[in-house]
């Protein structure tokens, strides 16, 4: 893939984890540095360490934040609704990835929603307590859940590359763990030891979450473009 490119993503630990990803999969460091509309962070540029200078001297200066939505009806959707608003925003090729966590008790909740499963304005931690307030008193036999991620890359000419990945787990009966965000606290993946994705090595995790495989996937479909 041609650098720079732009990362729809205004999560900073969202947009280290990708970048560290890809760093492994392309088998070749880079850099991001933030994309800021007034006080807001809208998305991060890609390059090299030797031609991020360069980049972020030639981005295309955005006035407006991008309109970037998620009203999507699946993970795809909010993917190409990011990607599409940063790819036009700044005239350049994007990458960008939705992720849902699917409850099966919950019958597949919070999905497409899972950002804001508490509301349009929640963070992490109002959503995992209101995950974890739905599962009361349900047992761990019934606590299963996957975590799935769709990562779509938008070229300026509109082709599109877009794969998934995904991993199952189940859900704890409260948080642990310090590291990672979101409901990683809570997830406890099927094919681990034990521990939370909150509780283990950003490269252990790397190596059996939703958003590496997904990543390593688009990785491999972009080494031609």
């Amino acid at each position: 893939m041609k650098f720079p490119f732009v990362l729809a993503t205004a999560n900073p630990d969202k947009a280290r984890e990708i970048c560290e990803v890809l760093t492994d999969a392309w088998d070749h460091a880079l850099a991001a540095w933030a994309l800021d509309v007034g006080d807001a962070t809208v998305g991060f540029l890609v390059s090299t360490p030797d031609g991020i200078a360069d980049a972020v001297a030639e981005v295309r200066p955005v006035d407006t934040p991008p309109d970037v939505e998620e009203n999507g009806a699946t993970l795809e959707d909010n993917a190409r609704i990011k990607a599409l608003g940063l790819s036009h925003a700044y005239k350049l090729d994007a990458v960008a990835d939705d992720t849902g966590l699917e409850v099966d008790m919950l019958g597949g909740a919070p999905g497409a929603r899972s950002a804001r499963y508490a509301g349009d304005d929640a963070n992490s931690a109002r959503n995992v307590e209101k995950l974890l307030t739905a599962l009361d008193g349900v047992d761990a036999a019934h606590r299963n859940a996957r975590f799935v991620t769709v990562a779509l890359a938008r070229f300026v000419d509109g082709r599109e590359v877009a794969v998934q990945g995904s991993v199952e787990g189940t859900i704890t009966d409260a948080p642990r763990g310090e590291s990672g965000f979101g409901y990683d606290p809570v997830f406890q993946p099927r094919e681990g030891d034990g521990r939370t994705f909150a509780e283990m090595r950003a490269d252990e995790k790397h190596a059996m979450s939703h958003r590496g495989r997904a990543f390593r996937a688009l990785a491999d479909a972009l080494r031609g473009e």
